[in-house]
């Protein structure tokens, strides 16, 4: 299958034989053909083939393969030859047909600047004036090349004088090759509607005078970078003189294009193919050998002996002619082949593959473009902010905006207001889970006391305190009371939280109590026996205040610095961001500081037992009082203290007699505990309760220990509660609402920006980095360049 059949080109219309020079200027073509060659030119000139991949036309070969004279034969110019320059950089020329007289203007296109660093923009530089004579082409492309590789230099001093590559200034740090390249635009009556660039030759080795060892490899990649598009068509020439294995040029092409898919291939020179070694070509032009999607073509230029009669552009189409007609065996081949030979069948197939590959690719290009077009847009989003006129005005604004975000994160922002892929969490609710387990390790402090002697510790076990399910059922789960024992059946690590050392018997708290008299009256014990344990209870809380306390540090600088990235690191070299983060971490630090000083005073403040809430220390001491007591009647007065509990049960759920009274255990009369309470009732003797009834037991010997136990374990109940609050208000007020106080002058003044140098200090933090200047100048070349493509497209409504 054909490359004409994909693309739904007639064979008859290819099949056009001895057609003067004119491509897509043939009037049997389609004039919007020609329309879309000019568009893609002008996409050519906004150098937008750095960003998009253009159809082009690409003649490469290795040197001496007759590149220079088949470009002459199609675009009718006359190319430098005497110092070889037309090999060592792209020329690009632009052929159009036109109703106008011949001319042609001559330009110079850098992408890369006197260094060889790529420009973000392509430069179009016209070199001299348009050209109407065809003989002074040569001599302005010779010049053009050497301006070319010798970019030190001014272009327009090529224009005049004498422009020697050979010798002189010219030498002096000339290129021996250069990606740069010359422009020709070309237009008349007889010339073909075409656009190719032709490529220097491939080399296999230098000359000791002029070059250098890597020219092999940068004329290597020079073509690399053109052929290896998949917009670009290979235009592979091949000398007959020289046997095809020993071309580098066909490995190349092969090499980006292995299916043969976009190569047209050209054999040149065949009048100096060996005598009796012609068959060899002609498998090529049968399409047998080396197989081409779009065939291989044969030309014939005119000879070394020919030139020097200076032939004309049209004697020099019509000795090719007689030459394929006359001379075997290309005069032998069936009709079929006979399309693939002559520089016009060439310039045919040319036009028609470039046309119908820029058809195709236009609505590629157009999406293509807008989809870089909004990269490039994003990109540059993406980059600090470019440096402003004023800078001390914009760091201003910086700081107020910076602070006004803090304070506003300070005074709490809600769930419901973070952003859901945000990893920065709320300011508060970040504080809040360390508050929690501060508030777990204060309570955990609780003294362990048991109503037991330490003889019968593993026998006898505390239950849980009714009273303060309440409060503990907030404890993490998992989590006991401090007042529970653990039953046997939990596991051995959750034994090991309640260590023996940190359970208090009640034979140990009495002995102490014992130790501590001095003139007491017998039964009366000094109060610094509470004091004592109090104290040491005391001792604890120092730990989880100040973990709570630098944990709040933490958290509020990270966020913090967090929010100063989020407002500054957009802004210059990055010099503003570091230097507002050293001084809200020395801010912060001050805080802490005074956050640590309340904590030692609010501690301070603990070393003296005291409340007003003598009702709640009352009742607290009361409860745990009858608590310790029952536990410890629970064994000593089994009986009675199955009757509480099962009295305590029925009441909970009461039943109805016959007769609808409601009644404790479902009989007429009440009896047991509900006797007792109803007789003292009767008596007048009320407000008692069940548990009430283990107070009218005898005297326990151990009665002066639980009282003291009672004491010390209802003042921490009202204690810890005070201190488990109180804390974290100091915190809060020293370091989270103290990190928005005053923040703006401690910024203004750490920064100096409002001081005598504060214009200097303010330029210098304003400075923006060399390489996001130098990305920014390219983000917005290559957005001008695609934005130019684009208008180019939308203005022949493609």
């Amino acid at each position: 299958m054909s490359f004409a059949s994909t693309v739904g080109l007639s064979e008859d219309v290819l099949a056009a034989k001895h057609v003067p020079v004119g491509g897509l200027s043939n009037p049997q073509l389609n004039h919007g053909r020609r329309r879309m060659l000019d568009l893609v030119n002008k996409l050519h000139s906004t150098g937008v083939q750095v960003d998009i991949d253009l159809p082009q036309i690409a003649v490469i070969g290795s040197q001496s393969a007759g590149k220079s004279s088949l470009i002459e034969s199609i675009s009718g110019i006359t190319l430098p030859r005497a110092a070889g320059t037309c090999t060592r950089c792209p020329t690009e020329c632009r052929l159009s047909r036109s109703d106008s007289p011949w001319k042609c203007i001559v330009s110079l296109r850098f992408i890369t600047d006197a260094n060889g660093q790529t420009l973000g923009q392509a430069r179009n530089d016209p070199f001299g004036s348009i050209i109407y004579d065809k003989t002074e082409v040569e001599e302005r492309i010779r010049r053009a090349q050497l301006a070319i590789l010798n970019p030190q230099i001014p272009a327009k001093s090529f224009l005049s004088g004498d422009a020697n590559d050979e010798g002189g200034i010219h030498m002096q740090g000339q290129l021996s090759f250069s990606h740069n390249s010359v422009t020709l635009q070309i237009s008349g009556p007889d010339v073909a509607d075409l656009s190719f660039c032709d490529l220097p030759g491939l080399i296999a080795s230098v000359s000791s005078n002029r070059g250098s060892g890597d020219d092999i490899a940068l004329v290597q990649s020079l073509v690399t970078a053109y052929i290896k598009k998949p917009s670009c068509i290979i235009l592979l020439t091949v000398a007959c003189e020289t046997d095809f294995e020993n071309q580098g040029a066909h490995r190349l092409a092969k090499e980006f294009d292995p299916e043969g898919r976009r190569t047209i291939g050209v054999l040149t020179k065949p009048d100096r193919i060996p005598i009796g070694e012609e068959a060899n070509w002609l498998p090529f032009i049968r399409n047998e050998k080396e197989t081409l999607l779009n065939n291989w073509y044969c030309v014939k230029q005119p000879s070394s002996n020919d030139l020097k009669s200076n032939p004309t552009w049209a004697h020099a189409r019509k000795m090719e002619n007689d030459f394929f007609a006359s001379t075997a065996p290309w005069c032998d081949l069936d009709g079929n082949y006979q399309k693939y030979l002559r520089t016009s069948n060439l310039v045919d197939r040319l036009s028609a593959v470039l046309s119908e590959l820029i058809s195709k690719r236009l609505p590629q290009i157009q999406e293509e473009l807008e989809k870089s077009i909004v990269s490039a847009r994003g990109s540059l989003a993406l980059l600090p902010r470019e440096s402003s006129s004023d800078p001390r005005s914009e760091i201003a604004a910086l700081l107020h905006t910076f602070t006004s975000d803090v304070e506003l994160h300070v005074k709490g922002v809600s769930d419901a207001a973070q952003p859901t892929s945000g990893k920065q969490i709320g300011l508060m609710q970040a504080i809040r889970p360390a508050q929690e387990r501060f508030r777990v390790a204060i309570r955990s402090t609780a003294p362990k006391f048991r109503p037991f002697e330490r003889a019968e510790a593993g026998k006898k076990h505390l239950r849980a305190a009714a009273f303060l399910s309440v409060e503990d059922n907030v404890l993490p789960e998992g989590e006991i009371s401090d007042d529970e024992d653990i039953p046997e059946e939990q596991s051995v690590t959750q034994k090991r939280k309640r260590r023996s050392s940190d359970v208090i018997y009640i034979d140990e708290v009495l002995e102490s109590a014992h130790r501590a008299r001095t003139r007491e009256l017998p039964g009366n014990f000094p109060f610094v026996v509470q004091k004592t344990f109090i104290d040491s209870i005391i001792k604890e809380w120092h730990a989880p205040a100040q973990i709570l306390c630098k944990t709040v540090h933490t958290t509020v600088l990270d966020h913090l610095q967090g929010l100063v990235e989020k407002h500054f690191a957009k802004f210059g070299q990055g010099y503003l961001e570091q230097r507002v983060k050293s001084i809200i971490q020395q801010h912060m630090k001050t805080c802490l500081e005074r956050a640590e000083e309340r904590i030692i005073w609010l501690l301070e403040l603990e070393d003296l037992p005291f409340s007003l809430n003598t009702h709640y220390l009352a009742d607290y001491k009361s409860k745990f009082f009858a608590y310790y007591k029952g536990s410890r009647e629970e064994y000593n007065r089994a009986d009675l203290m199955n009757a509480i509990r099962d009295y305590e049960g029925a009441v909970q759920a009461p039943t109805s007699n016959a007769s609808g009274r409601r009644t404790t255990f479902g009989s007429a009369e009440p009896t047991g505990i509900a006797k007792i309470l109803t007789g003292l009732a009767e008596i007048g003797v009320t407000g008692v309760k069940p548990e009430d009834l283990a107070k009218l037991l005898p005297p326990d010997r151990m009665e002066p220990a639980l009282t003291i136990m009672a004491d010390i374990r209802a003042y921490f109940q009202v204690a810890y509660k005070r201190f488990a609050d109180i804390v974290p208000l100091a915190i809060d007020r020293e370091l989270v609402r103290g990190a928005a106080s005053d923040v703006l002058r401690v910024l203004y003044g750490g920064l100096g920006v409002n001081g005598i140098e504060g214009t200097r200090v303010c330029q210098e933090l304003a400075q923006e980095s060399p390489q996001v200047a130098d990305k920014r100048v390219d983000l917005k070349k290559k957005l001008e360049r695609l934005e130019s493509a684009r208008e180019e497209l939308l203005s022949v409504g493609c």
